[in-house]
């Protein structure tokens, strides 16, 4: 049988002397007739017709019970299961044979969890590979559009015993053609070119901040932004300020020695 909490057995008890004082003191008294406690006069009180009905019906079953238990001259005590009331509902009777309403001891609530877990993560169909499907698609736009306006016709069998003049590489080689006009091969084809990869390779050791934001990357923004900007204009200059014998031009007086 549950045991009914203390402070809810006080607060019936004050209601039904609340109510007791409101019908004009005309309660019976504890412990008389079954341990009926009940108002008489259903007016003031604000329990329903047929729960009151219901629970006096219980306790006179409970009290008869108790009758037969104690004229049958054994010595154990019999613990009964609540009787069921009209309706074959059963009613659970507490200590005292007090009856109690399951709103007054379940609180009201929700028993499911509906609070939103924050969750910054996505999946990469299709939020991801949508964009790169679209980005795929406007690059090879571009590249079919391009290559209607701009010849890139192929060159004449390559002459051995004639050395163009000048010899460029590769666009995307002229920086380093550039760095060994001014320094030694050693320097300018190792050296240098080691010292940028190698500090590329340690940004992401040195800067441990976890932000994907530009502003709250301000080491690693930087060391790119030097190393872009160091190899383009070195690959501008070998481009369009190189002449003859790799001599420095300028374009708009000499022309471009350039072939796409």
């Amino acid at each position: 049988m549950t045991e009914i909490p203390e402070h809810l057995r006080k607060r019936a008890e004050e209601a039904r002397k609340k109510a007791a004082a409101a019908g004009g003191g005309d309660a019976a008294p504890a412990g008389d007739a079954g341990g009926a406690e009940a108002p008489k006069s259903e007016a003031a009180s604000k329990i329903p017709a047929h729960l009151l009905e219901r629970s006096k019906a219980a306790k006179a079953k409970a009290g008869d019970a108790g009758a037969e238990v104690a004229a049958s001259g054994g010595g154990a005590v019999a613990t009964a299961a609540p009787p069921a009331a009209a309706g074959g509902v059963p009613v659970g009777s507490g200590p005292g044979g007090h009856t109690q309403r399951l709103l007054t001891v379940v609180k009201s609530g929700s028993i499911q969890d509906v609070k939103a877990t924050p969750q910054d993560k996505v999946h990469v169909w299709p939020h991801l590979l949508v964009v790169e499907f679209v980005a795929a698609l406007a690059c090879t736009a571009f590249l079919l559009v391009f290559s209607v306006f701009v010849n890139a016709p192929l060159l004449e069998l390559a002459n051995f015993n004639q050395t163009p003049n000048p010899s460029k590489a590769p666009w995307y080689f002229l920086g380093l053609q550039e760095l060994l006009k001014w320094f030694h091969p050693m320097v300018a084809g190792v050296l240098l070119p080691g010292m940028g990869l190698v500090g590329l390779i340690l940004a992401p050791y040195t800067d441990r901040n976890p932000s994907n934001k530009p502003e709250d990357r301000k080491f690693a923004v930087s060391l790119f932004t030097v190393f872009l900007m160091y190899w383009a204009v070195l690959v501008i200059i070998g481009t369009f300020f190189r002449g003859p014998g790799f001599n420095f031009i300028f374009p708009w007086n000499d022309g471009l020695f350039v072939e796409l």
